[in-house]
């Protein structure tokens, strides 16, 4: 099969590679419809995650129809169109019992890697580093999905496939990240990074009844998404991030805070974020953590802050002091998906959000490693790639380009 492999930093290739094969009775082969290039595969893009290696089937957005089905799957057959969880989760140890799947304490057969850097271990995921249990991503024509009785949930026909892929990751990890911001009826939300993340967090802090949104990026596209979801707009290249919040909130600050940047924040040449890239450069931190520090400062006191971006190590000088002077609650984590591939589906299905919103560029799994750079590079005005297997790549079409340009919409549903 043809496959998006991680050969080195800045390095991705589509390969032919073996075709996954059933390895345990509770797995599940399904034939991938449609998968995306998500934020935190940029930090592998970029070296920023430990444990790659050359080969790595990279892809954690993940839906198909399932192809071949383990000998103890009964949730599943044949035919049935699936979204995949990023995280692989057991459903039946202590974690997974209290809802906490990212948790998992089953699923990652290299758990002794992860236990040296973290101290304990969380769950495997889809085609992030072998530190997360070295499972193949779905950026592939085929995926091996284990634990199939406890991830995949089954879409109905009249849902499409770019209203349900997200339901994979990022629309339950930008509800999440709402629902841990701890928001109140009227409360004003401060968001940094309007990524694909972030356009999902800005919604689902309006549908739990936030006031007011201030989404903060540097990106037009991406602030004009914003606004479009409701939210007012900060553009970090042009003011002062913490003087124009305390303007805007009558130098109370927001009441809540969400970091949606992760480990890559970037800050125009402010002395602390270019300390960070210096110290990544030669290895003295592995996280630029400007964006955390911001919120920090910046959400006022006893207010919470949510991390649901991606950081992956150590961060340098993060101003503990003020979050237990302010007296600052943090909550962050990895999706704990299984918790809201239900609920969230029938939030889809009743028109409450179509999640397809997001979707600026269609394209074939084998434009990947160009869709990679485009994304990386804010270019072309890429917010969000869904790759579709088998679709004739970008440079073989009639009139196409080597550069491909933003789509209004995605091939319908072909399953």
């Amino acid at each position: 099969m043809r496959a998006l492999c991680w050969h080195g930093k800045g390095d991705v290739r589509v390969d032919t590679v073996a075709d996954p094969e059933i390895k345990h009775p509770r797995d599940v082969i399904i034939k991938i419809t449609a998968c995306a290039i998500c934020g935190s595969d940029l930090h592998l893009l970029d070296g920023y995650q430990p444990t790659m290696e050359a080969g790595d089937i990279l892809g954690h957005e993940n839906m198909g129809e399932v192809v071949e089905v383990g000998s103890e799957i009964t949730n599943l057959k044949k035919g049935d169109r699936v979204v995949v969880p990023f995280t692989i989760s057991c459903g039946s140890c202590w974690f997974c019992k209290q809802g906490l799947f990212s948790c998992c304490d089953t699923t990652n057969p290299n758990a002794e890697i992860a236990i040296k850097a973290m101290g304990h271990s969380p769950a495997g995921l889809f085609g992030f580093s072998h530190m997360l249990g070295g499972y193949c991503g779905g950026q592939a024509e085929y995926l091996r999905v284990p634990m199939a009785d406890v991830g995949p949930i089954k879409i109905p026909d009249n849902i499409t496939d770019e209203q349900a892929l997200f339901l994979s990751d990022i629309f339950p990890t930008g509800y999440m990240a709402a629902e841990n911001a701890q928001i109140r009826d009227g409360d004003t939300v401060a968001i940094w990074g309007c990524g694909p993340v972030g356009q999902f967090a800005i919604r689902s802090a309006i549908m739990m009844g936030a006031g007011r949104v201030i989404a903060i990026d540097e990106v037009p596209e991406r602030l004009a998404m914003a606004e479009a979801g409701g939210a007012e707009t900060i553009n970090f290249a042009e003011v002062d991030v913490y003087d124009e919040l305390m303007a805007r909130t009558d130098n109370r600050g927001p009441d809540s805070g969400i970091d949606c940047v992760g480990c890559e924040a970037s800050a125009h040449g402010s002395a602390d974020s270019m300390l960070d890239k210096a110290k990544a450069t030669v290895m003295l931190a592995t996280d630029r953590v400007h964006v955390l520090r911001e919120a920090i400062m910046s959400v006022r006191k006893a207010g919470t802050i949510s991390i649901p971006g991606v950081y992956v190590g150590m961060g340098d000088k993060l101003p503990i002091g003020a979050m237990m002077n302010k007296g600052l609650t943090l909550k962050m984590g990895q999706t704990h998906v299984q918790a809201y591939t239900r609920p969230l589906l029938d939030k889809i299905i009743a028109g409450k959000i179509d999640p397809s919103f997001v979707i600026t560029h269609p394209a074939s799994l084998e434009d990947a490693p160009e869709m990679y750079k485009n994304f990386r590079d804010k270019e072309n005005g890429v917010i969000k790639v869904v790759l579709r297997p088998g679709l004739e790549a970008a440079s073989k079409r009639p009139g196409s380009s080597s550069s491909m340009a933003p789509a209004s919409g995605m091939p319908e549903h072909a399953g």
